[in-house]
């Protein structure tokens, strides 16, 4: 009989050579070279065969970005016969200098970005025909829009998913401001942005108001079925911004635009990637004879999901959370390690009132948090098992994410915060993992767990929005990896038996997510 891991298994293997070709070949046309401008590291995309020197771009990526993040429009930009350069920020990516200033204060951080920005842009000036322009992303679009505000020989600003106060009725020159069309907020910031220039009407997206000849000119653009990241890899917001290029730099184009087309590509090279996990899986040694876990039904399993959620946002706001110099990833660690904290205690609480009212062996086995006898465990196994899923994770994810998405492989300067926050999420995912796993475990245990941690998170920003606000940008993110290592671990329990082989793989890719990408800072 032909199982559903037979055919997923060469079929997964084909979209990977498939998904690796169509990345291949959407750099074509495009020479690139990567550089230093001082500490900041850098690389610049050449149009392939370009014989006379051409505008350039400088462009800058958001929080907790990189580079990689912003190839998209990079590649795009070179295609069409542009010089395109991209940067890591100041705590960035594998730029080695922590971000100096606070985060919250525009004469902080902004000023010191504001400054890098600067400095690419001193250095890009000397790679084309002197005329450049700027883009940046989200937290970048306010700093583009300052310097463009004080360097009126930036001939267009790009600003994506824009919320910046800088704007004025004059400045920045040609302002065009591309957001993703389920960012609600940002759509209105942006019509506010355009319509600061027009009086008396009100703006609409996809029109153009002023005249680009002479720099007023001014667009907001809503690229369909995109959010905060993923509005860098629609083809609608890559036409839009070449094309305020080419109207800004009067380049009449014979031949329609050369779009970059690696979403998609970068999509099934990792739907492919999971999908092969599963025939993997069943490689998985055996740990444990009958499955474990806590198995409770949905009366008992309430509990631990009400009380850490409640709870933990409430604790850390007395309990001291600022230990490591990255933004809000202490915090982070510490809400993992609290949240896990609490579901073991109510783990244990409700394995007590189980031997206080008689929970049977037999019963026990099977429901976990109440064993009175303990199945054997083979602990070479899950060491083998962990450590295999946690390979297939660096091979599999880890490598094609800082290949074609952003800076994914660490510098040495965080390692350290690496391990740091693998304290907070082994303790986290250990236990969640046992809470969710098990024979006669409520259904869709595993969803309601991880609603319930993300509604804590919300809980958190709620009651400190200054200092953790970032959060709700990483919250999507979050939400796939969450997506992403419940399926591996899934598949890992359904063949090993115990919960801990899925848990320790998930707290070392969430631990490694955090550390390599959250800003590093200063002190």
């Amino acid at each position: 009989m032909i199982t559903l891991n037979r055919i997923l298994l060469p079929l997964a293997v084909i979209a990977i050579a498939a998904s690796l070709w169509g990345l291949h070949a959407e750099q074509a046309n495009v020479r690139t070279e990567a550089i230093r401008i001082g500490a900041i590291p850098a690389m610049v995309f050449h149009p392939q065969g370009a014989t006379v020197p051409q505008p350039v771009v400088v462009i800058a990526h958001g929080f907790s970005g990189s580079q990689q993040l912003m190839q998209s429009f990079a590649l795009t930009f070179a295609r069409n016969g542009y010089t395109a350069v991209t940067f890591d920020f100041a705590g960035h990516g594998r730029n080695p200098t922590p971000l100096t200033g606070s985060i919250t204060d525009e004469t902080g951080a902004t000023r010191t970005l504001q400054s890098e920005l600067a400095r690419v842009v001193g250095y890009a000036r000397g790679l084309g025909d002197g005329r450049l322009a700027v883009l940046g992303h989200s937290m970048a679009s306010d700093v583009v829009v300052r310097l463009a505000n004080d360097d009126p020989t930036l001939a267009a600003t790009i600003a994506v998913s824009m919320f910046s106060p800088a704007v004025t009725a004059t400045a920045p020159r040609n302002l065009l401001v591309i957001v993703g069309d389920w960012e609600g907020m940002l759509k209105e910031e942006a019509l506010r942005a355009v319509g600061l220039s027009i009086t008396p009407t009100s703006p609409v997206a996809g029109v153009t108001y002023g005249d680009l000849a002479v720099g007023t000119g001014r667009r907001a653009a809503f690229s369909p079925h995109v959010e905060h990241a993923s509005v860098l890899f629609s083809q609608a917001s890559m036409r839009e911004a070449a094309t305020w290029l080419d109207q800004t730099f009067t380049i009449a184009r014979p031949t329609p635009l050369q779009l970059d087309g690696r979403g998609p590509w970068i999509l099934l090279l990792i739907a492919a990637v999971v999908a092969l996990a599963r025939p993997l899986s069943q490689l998985l040694p055996r740990v444990v004879a009958t499955p474990v876990g806590a198995g409770l039904a949905w009366r008992q399993y309430s509990i631990a999901l009400i009380v850490p959620m409640l709870a933990t946002p409430v604790l850390l706001r007395v309990l001291p959370t600022h230990f490591l110099p990255v933004l809000v990833a202490d915090y982070l660690a510490a809400h993992f390690a609290v949240y896990g904290l609490l579901t073991a205690l109510c783990l244990y609480g409700i394995k007590a009132s189980d031997v206080r009212h008689g929970s049977t062996p037999g019963r026990a086995v099977e429901r976990g948090a109440g064993s009175v006898v303990s199945p054997s465990v083979s602990y070479p196994a899950m060491a083998v098992a962990s450590l295999a899923m946690i390979a297939f994770g660096f091979v599999g994810l880890v490598w094609p994410i800082n290949q074609f998405v952003t800076s994914f492989v660490p510098g040495l300067e965080r390692i350290a915060i690496v391990l740091a926050m693998l304290v907070g999420t082994l303790i986290y995912f250990l236990s969640d993992e046992w809470l969710t796993r098990g024979v006669g475990a409520a259904r869709g245990a595993y969803l309601a767990s991880k609603a319930a941690f993300l509604s804590s998170l919300g809980l958190a920003v709620a009651l400190d929005f200054e200092r953790l606000f970032f959060l709700v940008i990483i919250i999507p993110v979050i939400v796939l990896f969450f997506a992403v290592y419940g399926l591996l671990s899934r598949w890992a329990y359904r063949q090993t038996g115990h919960p801990f082989v899925g848990g320790l793989a998930n707290a070392f890719a969430f631990a490694w997510a955090i550390g390599v990408t959250f800003p590093l800072l200063a002190g």
